[in-house]
């Protein structure tokens, strides 16, 4: 395994970079470039849009037939990273959850078809999208086998039935994909569909606040009271939902660990400036030792990361579904931005406690990444199974 990056990926990631440091970050110093809650305005991401596509820095993941750079899952990794510098960064760019995940998947299981009706949009930015999976108890959240949200097949229809919460976007997404029970099938009793905003049979019960910020459309609790679907809109094969969410989760989960390994360098950025100036007590705080083990320690965590999720991308983009990768990568990841975010406010002090750098916004964002696609104990649970099935063939060099 050679991590190098190839010499155009390379010159790709010092584009972003570039991109993220003249356009993008200094946006966050403004507020008046927010909006409610706590995200880019909706008018000016628009303009930053724009400007990324001018740039040719748009939807790294997709084809370029469609638009996109085509990028391997690791060119993934180094682009998102960069994205991920600025906490506007990956959405301007297109290449934030939950669109990402939500192309990613069409593009890899949608007819020709379903891609032209429901794919092309959400690249080129016309719609933004949300994937309806999570359920209140007592259903389906971390395991999918519990949900009740039923569709049931009326001639050439499928008739939707249920309640779903937390589901991201769905305040302003024009395109759904929803998870829904369509037997009682143990492990074929799920089925992908898609469907739109404007079709009836369905509302939006509420936006749940949180601890945000808030990604653009928010965390929102969804009803189903006869949505109709047409058969033509069922994502691959009756039966075939719990493989679609492996298909769509296990890439996502490792994109969500991209992006926040560049939070986390953010971090360390915004606490390396104000410590090398900072005095206190006769001497700079950044030459007093306990500063220096802090930010020593979290630059051996962000690059244990790093190798983490590269190898992880290396393992699929061989094809491999990288399962015991992703989980790996997604628990340290977590870990190491709240630590990252909680660290260099401490560094900071009142400073990074306020709002004068964005710290403290990552810091609020940051605890949703032990949640988000998998609770990091949900994921333990994996890495245990796989070690009760491989003993020390858990550690093998092989693909």
């Amino acid at each position: 395994m050679d991590f190098t990056l190839p010499p155009e990926i390379e010159t790709l990631r010092l584009k972003v970079r570039a991109f993220v440091a003249e356009e993008i970050v200094p946006l966050e110093a403004d507020s008046g470039n927010y909006n409610e809650f706590d995200n880019i305005r909706m008018d000016l991401l628009e303009t930053m849009r724009s400007k990324a596509r001018a740039a040719g820095l748009w939807a790294p993941q997709m084809p370029k037939d469609r638009g996109g750079l085509g990028l391997p899952v690791m060119g993934w990794a180094a682009f998102y990273e960069e994205a991920g510098r600025s906490i506007f960064g990956p959405v301007c760019l297109n290449c934030q959850a939950p669109d990402d995940g939500n192309m990613s998947v069409l593009n890899r299981i949608g007819s020709v078809a379903q891609k032209d009706r429901w794919l092309q949009p959400i690249i080129d930015g016309d719609v933004r999208s949300s994937f309806v999976m999570t359920e209140p108890h007592p259903g389906g959240g971390s395991d999918p086998s519990m949900m009740l949200t039923k569709a049931e097949k009326t001639g050439d229809r499928w008739v939707v039935s249920g309640r779903k919460w937390y589901i991201s976007g769905a305040a302003v997404a024009k395109h759904f994909i929803l998870m829904a029970r369509t037997s009682d099938d143990p492990r074929r009793g799920l089925s992908a569909f898609l469907f739109d905003r404007d079709q009836p049979g369905w509302h939006i019960v509420r936006r749940i606040g949180n601890m945000g910020p808030d990604e653009h459309g928010g965390v929102c609790e969804l009803e189903f009271d006869g949505l109709e679907i047409e058969d033509s809109n069922r994502l691959m094969e009756v039966g075939d939902g719990l493989k679609i969410t492996q298909i769509r989760l296990g890439p996502a989960r490792l994109t969500h660990c991209m992006r926040w390994l560049g939070q986390a360098k953010r971090c360390m950025e915004i606490a390396a400036a104000y410590t090398s100036e900072r005095e206190g007590f006769g001497m700079r705080l950044a030459d007093r030792e306990s500063v220096q083990t802090a930010m020593g320690g979290l630059a051996h965590d962000i690059q244990v990361g790093r190798l983490l999720v590269m190898h992880a991308a290396w393992k699929l983009d061989q094809g491999d579904f990288a399962r015991k990768e992703v989980s790996m990568a997604k628990v340290h990841v977590a870990d190491t931005l709240n630590k990252a975010a909680d660290t260099c406010i401490q560094l900071c002090g009142a400073k990074g406690y306020s709002r004068d750098t964005v710290l403290e916004w990552i810091y609020r964002y940051a605890r949703c990444a032990k949640l988000v696609d998998g609770a990091s104990e949900v994921h333990k649970m994996v890495l245990s199974r796989f070690y009760s099935k491989e003993s020390n063939d858990f550690w093998s060099w092989g693909i």
